[in-house]
């Protein structure tokens, strides 16, 4: 595109954005985002809750001029024209066209990326020789993860990976009480040290210097939100320090202190305090979401439960080469697309 031709589609873009404002009272209101993607997680919320939650059921909906961009950038930044075919397969997968013995089952190949059968192969795709991690540099951390649907699956990588490193292993155990007295008769230490609730992070925390690790609650915006990857330097007994991995503050370091965490998904309600982190060498498909990487790895052993997930999970690069991805032995998997969220 000319310079000429690009500053007239600059100047349509903010007729358009002038026009819409007048319509919502002179203030003019920027969404971005991709309906091809996950929905808002309702927790235990049907299919209904979830559309009825998203931006397009609102009320102002009809007032949104709507804009689209035509150019996929991962794969753009790749200088590779070969991968125009896989951003082409990755809408396919968002719009649900691409199908296989029904509507929400597809069969991935090599199409896709290397397909491997065990989560050894899965790890030694993504970061090469454990015993050699401990000396890999910081940016090499920041290209590569592997991703998974579920907590459970998630949690198990992280295990194996930590199991495998040979630098000294730190364990936090966390402080659990339960916030109304009257409950503790009823809910003992030993109970609530033995949860695991989602958002939550485990009792015992086993970590190591040099493990990537997830924050898990806010904690100084922009620098330290929920979702940034980080990776650990000084392992104290009271706070961690950490290099950024993500966002606003890449590169800098920063202290993680214990704070106090409440869940809200049981029936009863107890206190935990804890770092608020997580080991991440995998993440969950949800945390993953807005983020781009070098090398992935996408375990798909479990099948992707909500609307967008298997669209995110095979688009975080911007080619098939620099993806691997672990099935089961049927090469068949769950692609759940909601048409309604599209129109």
């Amino acid at each position: 595109m000319s310079n000429q031709a690009h500053i007239e589609a600059v100047n349509r873009l903010l007729k358009d954005l002038r026009s819409s404002s007048r319509l919502m009272g002179g203030v003019t209101m920027v969404f971005s985002g991709d309906f091809r993607q996950i929905m808002p997680v309702i927790p235990k919320g049907t299919r209904a809750d979830i559309i009825k939650s998203c931006v397009k059921s609102s009320s102002i909906w009809r007032y949104v001029q709507k804009l689209q961009l035509k150019i996929n950038m991962r794969v753009k930044l790749t200088n590779n024209t070969d991968t125009s075919e896989f951003a082409s397969l990755l809408l396919r997968i968002g719009d649900g066209k691409h199908t296989f013995m029904g509507p929400n089952t597809i069969e991935l190949n090599e199409s896709f990326g290397k397909i491997v059968y065990s989560t050894e192969q899965l790890i030694q795709c993504v970061y090469g020789d454990l015993n050699a991690l401990e000396s890999r540099p910081f940016s090499w951390f920041c290209e590569r993860a592997i991703v998974s649907p579920k907590n459970c699956s998630v949690d198990e990588i992280n295990r194996y990976v930590l199991q495998n490193l040979k630098t000294e292993s730190h364990k936090y155990n966390a402080i659990d009480t339960v916030v109304d007295d009257n409950d503790s008769v009823h809910y003992p230490h030993e109970f609530l040290n033995s949860l695991n609730p989602a958002g939550l992070p485990p009792y015992q925390l086993n970590l190591k210097i040099g493990t990537p690790i997830i924050l898990i609650r806010n904690l100084n915006p922009p620098n330290l939100c929920n979702g940034t990857r980080l990776q650990i330097k000084k392992l104290l007994k009271n706070i961690i320090q950490v290099q950024i991995f993500t966002g606003a503050a890449v590169g800098k370091y920063a202290l993680i202190p214990r704070i106090p965490m409440i869940p809200t998904d049981l029936p009863f309600q107890f206190k935990r305090v804890q770092f608020p982190i997580k080991p991440c060498f995998c993440m969950t498909i949800n945390k993953a979401q807005g983020q781009s990487f070098k090398f992935i790895g996408v375990d798909l052993r479990e099948n992707v439960f909500s609307h967008g997930q298997l669209y995110v999970a095979l688009s975080r690069v911007g080619s098939k080469s620099n993806q691997c991805i672990l099935l089961p032995r049927s090469n068949i998997t769950a692609n759940i697309v909601y048409p309604e969220a599209l129109k």
